[in-house]
């Protein structure tokens, strides 16, 4: 029985319509409003023909229509891989075009096939040292934006890029970057992917999150076929139809996935051959059917991926041209194969996978052999990356050892900083691991450097200094001193800005002695780092002497990089003198370091400018100093560098305190890569802040970051504050001081006694205790009061240190200062421990005099929250001590601060200090509200809005369009009597309709 190989769509005529509609292709839409796709579901649904009646359908109504393909290199990922195909048909078709957006925008040649393809020279082990600089990203991701625009000047243009699944990092980061611009005019663009293949680690599953949440961004999941749709595809595919048993067994089998249904039915269909039970054997049937020929060059192909070229197959297939090409005609006419330009795909994945698997170990190594033979020799262009994977498979360590390197310096020069570590890391454990490669020229010390540099520059800094670690171990403390110089100046400069038991300035003294003397590359280098790290250590002097000798060498050498290094330690150095000779230093050192393309010492000028900036509270050009910092590493694709992940998180703690808490929210929320754990947990803490802070109950989720306090201090300094207010919303300030002191424990071992926020965590406790004491028994005072001297104690000791020692003290310093004195006295007050005489305790007077003073502070350093909670604290304050008017004033400040941020918290506690019309506390309460009967979808979305979120994002998760959302929130508004949506999310608190 013969089957006839599917040509129609079947069963997808609605999700045709649909994403047809989506994207703006029928009905159509105007060239500045078309929409994206996120296309998902599961291997061999039907993904990959929607795309092509989709394709079919946007020709007929005049687009272009173009695609590029994530392959699957297995772990040699290659930058930006779909898109170098995009620009290789572009160029092909329309040369023009591309050549004037090339001359406009340089960097988007490095995406043009040929210049990807490695040279027939020999691989060599390029030093990264030598590499050139790196690539802009940022000009690159605009110079193909530019393109696009410019291609579909003159009609429509449709991108597809299909199997997202196996994007590569710098891949996913330019989909970012193009879904983030809906309006982008002319263009749509559609991003398929396996949803069966986004496990929980999966690094595209927290991206395509990310990417819903945008604007203009639609999002459709291709579920299974109806069993009517199997069925009347089993009758497209074989006209004579089945016998009935086979049938029924075919749709039970399938599941609804189209691929499966095609395969079961050739099976089925052979003459005497029964439906087989085990896939992999099923999707191997029409393997078994090939000839000789055929067979070994679909065998040749699965070597190489889901994809070959032509040119590669007749290198490594080990036939003649004319018995290749009749096992090529063969594959297709089976089925098995289809071609594409310049070469052939597996018809599906999964396909090339089973025949791969299907391969006997030797067959796979003679086959990948072969590969090496072919990319070294030039007869099959590739790249570095696909060169070093054949190799490994190969056994052919040599090789692979030496393409390892070339390919992560390739990775390295695209902005690829992850598969640029991949790949070192590959290359440092075949060197390490087989004695006999060292006669290849390839430093080991060299290339841990380059390895550790790679992962830092990814946000990987535990990772980067186990790597030099363990090489530091294995040359041992006898290797020679240049290797081990080299990995002792990095590993100084990696634990000197992360949490370390080790002592970066020792570690770094030692590679100093350890260093050549005169003029070498390596000195400068180590000079630089020394300067750096004891920048970070507060040994000015000692930085300042390094720095100045590490910037002559370097200026000798002529090496701009290392030169503009020194420059910037040189500049931050400046910190001790007047503030206008540090910015003017470090505004010279980043205009240096843009000049020569050293983005590292860019970054880090940048960042030290918001610093200081920050530290004196203007927040303006802190703003404006953290932004473009982080605007650079995004463009370089360093989102999650040293410094330049510091600035995002220093530009959203700069938002919040602003109250701007929605702004904060956006910087948050990264359109990118999936961050690593440390700056994920950074950023974790700061969201919760603002959750917290809008009455979000984040107990589970503030524990939950308990394992990262050892790591990074400046977690312990956010999460701790959020666990001491769960446990004053819980009533329970026993909990609040155990979270105090095991804060100050971790923060004590890790930097020193008494560091300078214990004043703000110590402040945060009080206010716990203070909060307590009317509510305790006498005896629960009695306990808690020793606590609270405890606590004042350790701030006051502090804040003497710093007086004694003459160190800057900043206007958030000075404002926690008034705000611990203030809780001091408010414990002791709310304890009973003064009577209107003041004798043993506070005056009334000296009372809400403190409170003014940390009000004062608090406006004067402009942090909008901690300004209300004091003008809430101290409304109350001033209505228990009869002064009504000078409550309503504080009251309103507050409430107005509460209601633009969105702090539930803050306006519930203000109807208790200070009730709005004044009424006393005494006063009758009022009658009971009328009970409230709210829809299902109005209950669905009250609780969201209690979260905090807007419109937009509540239709996003609930899938309904944002005008819906509005009349729903108006309606919710009017059944609760509520003038906003702060004071709904409030009501809805109070009554017990909002679902925490």
């Amino acid at each position: 029985m013969a089957i006839h190989p599917s040509t129609l769509m079947v069963g997808r005529d609605a999700e045709l319509a649909e994403v047809a509609a989506s994207v703006g292709v029928r009905p159509a839409r105007p060239a500045h409003g078309l929409s994206d796709l996120l296309l998902s579901g599961d291997a061999g649904v039907g993904k990959t023909r929607l795309l092509r009646a989709l394709r079919d359908l946007a020709v007929a109504e005049g687009w272009r229509v173009a695609a590029g393909h994530c392959l699957d290199f297995g772990d040699s990922a290659l930058p930006y891989l779909p898109f170098s195909e995009l620009v290789g048909r572009f160029a092909a078709e329309q040369p023009d075009v591309v050549a004037a957006v090339t001359a406009a925008h340089p960097a988007l040649a490095r995406l043009q096939p040929g210049r990807r393809v490695m040279a027939t020279r020999p691989a060599e082990a390029e030093s990264a040292e030598e590499s050139g600089a790196s690539l802009d990203r940022a000009e690159l991701f605009r110079g193909l934006h530019a393109l696009l625009e410019s291609i579909a000047a003159d009609r429509r243009l449709l991108v597809v890029v299909e199997d997202c699944h196996w994007a590569d990092r710098s891949t996913r980061d330019l989909l970012s970057y193009l879904l983030a611009r809906a309006d982008a005019g002319g263009f749509a663009l559609v991003a398929s992917y396996r949803s069966d293949d986004l496990h929980r680690r999966h690094p595209l599953r927290r991206q395509v999150a990310e990417w819903s949440r945008l604007g203009g961004v639609d999002r459709i999941a291709l579920g299974p076929l109806s069993d009517d749709a199997v069925t009347a595809l089993i009758e497209q595919l074989v006209p004579g139809g089945l016998p009935e048993r086979e049938r029924r067994d075919v749709v039970a089998r399938a599941e609804g996935n189209a691929f499966f249904v095609e395969e079961l039915v050739s099976a089925a269909a052979e003459q005497g051959s029964v439906v087989p039970a085990d896939l992999a054997d099923l999707l191997l049937v029409r393997l078994d059917r090939l000839q000789d020929a055929a067979r070994q060059v679909v065998r040749t192909a699965s070597a190489s991926g889901r994809r070959v070229t032509h040119a590669m197959l007749e290198a490594t297939s080990d036939l003649a041209p004319e018995a290749l090409d009749e096992g090529l005609r063969a594959a297709v006419e089976m089925n098995v194969l289809v071609p594409e330009r310049g070469g052939y795909a597996f018809r599906h994945a999964l396909l090339g996978e089973a025949v791969y698997d299907d391969l006997l170990p030797g067959e796979r190594v003679r086959l990948h052999a072969r590969y090496v033979a072919a990319l070294r020799d030039g007869s099959g262009p590739g790249t570095a990356a696909e060169l070093a994977r054949h190799a490994r498979l190969a056994l052919d360590r040599s090789t692979a050892l030496l393409a390892g390197v070339r390919a992560g310096n390739e990775a390295s020069r695209v902005g690829g900083p992850d598969e640029a570590a991949f790949h070192y890391q590959q290359a440092l454990e075949l060197l390490t691991g087989d004695p006999s490669l060292a006669d290849l020229g390839v430093d080991a010390s060299k290339l841990t450097v380059q390895a550790a540099d790679a992962l830092t520059a990814m946000g990987d800094l535990e990772r980067a200094i186990a790597v030099l670690s363990e090489q530091l171990e294995l040359l041992g403390p006898r290797a020679d001193a240049p290797r081990r110089s080299r990995l002792l100046s990095a590993l100084a400069s990696a634990i000197a800005i992360t949490e370390s038991e080790l002592d970066p300035r020792a570690v770094s003294a030692e590679a100093l002695a350890l260093a050549p003397d005169g003029d070498s590359r390596l000195r400068a280098r180590v000079l630089a780092n020394h300067a750096k790290v004891l920048f970070l250590t507060g040994d000015a002097a000692g930085a300042q002497a390094a720095g100045m000798e590490a910037l002559d060498l370097a200026e000798r050498l002529d090496l701009p990089d290392l030169a503009s290094d020194a420059m910037t330690t040189l500049g931050g150095l400046k910190k001790a003198g007047p503030k206008e000779g540090l910015r003017g230093a470090l505004e010279e050192a980043v205009a240096r370091a843009a000049e020569v393309e050293a983005v590292h010492a860019e970054l880090r000028g940048r960042f030290l400018l918001g610093r200081s900036y920050e530290d004196w509270a203007e927040w303006d050009l802190a703003e404006h100093w953290f932004a473009s910092a982080l605007e650079r590493a995004e463009a370089s694709g360093l989102p999650w560098a040293p410094y330049g992940f510091e600035s995002r998180w220093h530009l959203a703690q700069l938002h919040h305190l602003r109250g701007e808490w929605d702004r904060a929210l956006e910087v948050l929320v990264v359109e990118g890569p999936f961050p690593p754990p440390i700056p994920r947990a950074l950023l974790t803490s700061a969201r919760l802040l603002i959750q917290q802070g809008r009455g979000a109950d984040v107990r589970a989720r503030a524990v939950g970051l308990r394992p990262f306090w050892r790591r990074e201090g400046a977690v312990v300094l956010l999460a701790a504050p959020l666990e001491m207010v769960v446990a004053a919303r819980a009533g329970e300030p026993a909990e609040a001081l155990a979270v105090y002191d095991d804060a100050v424990a971790v923060l004590a071992s890790n930097w020193h006694e008494w560091f300078s926020a214990r004043v703000r965590l110590a402040a945060v406790a009080l206010g716990v205790l203070a909060d307590a004491m009317p509510r305790a028994s006498a005896a629960e005072r009695q306990r808690w009061l020793p606590e609270a001297e405890r606590l004042i104690a350790d701030g006051r000791a502090v804040l003497d240190r710093i007086d004694e020692a003459g160190g800057f003290w900043g206007p958030e310093g000075r404002a926690w200062g008034a705000r611990l004195e203030a809780e001091a006295l408010r414990v002791r007050w709310a304890a009973g421990l003064a009577g209107a005489d003041g004798s043993d305790g506070p005056g009334a007077a000296d009372l809400v005099a403190a409170w003014r003073r940390a009000e004062q502070a608090f406006r004067a350093m402009g942090h909008v929250p901690e300004t209300a909670a004091v003008q809430v604290a101290l409304a109350g304050l001033l209505r228990a001590t009869g002064d009504a008017e000078g409550a309503r004033v504080a009251a309103a400040d507050a409430r107005e601060a509460a209601e633009r941020m969105g702090a539930v918290p803050l306006l519930d506690r203000l109807r208790v200090a200070a009730p709005a019309g004044g009424r006393a506390a005494s006063a009758p309460a009022p009658a009971a509200p009328a009970a409230v009967s709210l829809t299902a979808r109005e209950q669905e979305i009250l609780d969201h809005v209690a979260q905090g979120r807007t419109n937009g994002e509540i239709g996003k998760v609930l899938f309904i369009s944002t005008k819906t959302v509005s009349v729903h929130v108006s309606n919710i508004l009017a059944k609760l009597g509520a003038g906003s949506r702060t004071e709904a999310a409030a009501i809805g608190r109070r009554r017990g309709l909002v679902r925490d």
